[in-house]
């Protein structure tokens, strides 16, 4: 069974982050974001939102642990901020309903939703340009970046919150998530 670590930037969702996988059935434990690098045994991290970039522990660190990651909101940015990408204060600000358009249906974490689908985003900071070697897999009238991915590494980033109930698609992310670290992980 595929083993995910959410990591807790201590935002709002975190919780819910951890209840959707487990809702799932995935064998998910919620980690602080100080805990060591080499203690962290799992099949994939997602790095959760949170409210402060300047409090994200260890989390630089977990993306040099070959496995598969999914950043949510901040933990997207974090990666962004990184990797070489650039990151900024968004022009409208907190929560709100966005529609955003999948720009690749070829890409693992993103390609399977709808053209056109709605989500439950915060846009009061954002990736204003992507690192070498990601994509951006979706766009929105608000955000030039609200997904990207980095399918070599198998790094992916959505500034959306695919763990409430606003997201129309939410699961279907965790869901092609959990495939990608299904891929990734080593064969016994």
């Amino acid at each position: 069974m595929t083993h995910i670590a959410v990591v807790d930037n201590h935002g709002q969702f975190t919780h819910l982050e951890q209840r959707a996988l487990r809702d799932m059935g995935v064998d998910v434990e919620l980690i602080d974001n100080t805990t060591p690098p080499a203690e962290i045994e799992a099949d994939g991290l997602v790095l959760s939102g949170g409210p402060d970039m300047d409090d994200i522990g260890n989390c630089p660190d977990y993306l040099d642990l070959d496995v598969p990651v999914l950043g949510i909101c901040l933990g997207m940015q974090l990666i962004a901020d990184e990797l070489g990408g650039r990151v900024g204060g968004g022009e409208y600000g907190g929560y709100a309903d966005v529609t955003v358009e999948i720009l690749d249906d070829e890409d693992p974490l993103v390609g399977s939703l709808a053209p056109e689908t709605r989500v439950w985003a915060s846009h009061a900071d954002e990736v204003k340009e992507v690192p070498e070697g990601f994509a951006c897999t979706a766009t929105s009238d608000v955000c030039g970046v609200e997904a990207m991915s980095d399918t070599e590494r198998d790094l992916y980033g959505v500034q959306w919150h695919p763990e409430v109930a606003h997201t129309e698609e939410g699961e279907e992310v965790f869901e092609n998530f959990l495939a990608v670290c299904e891929r990734a992980a080593p064969t016994q």
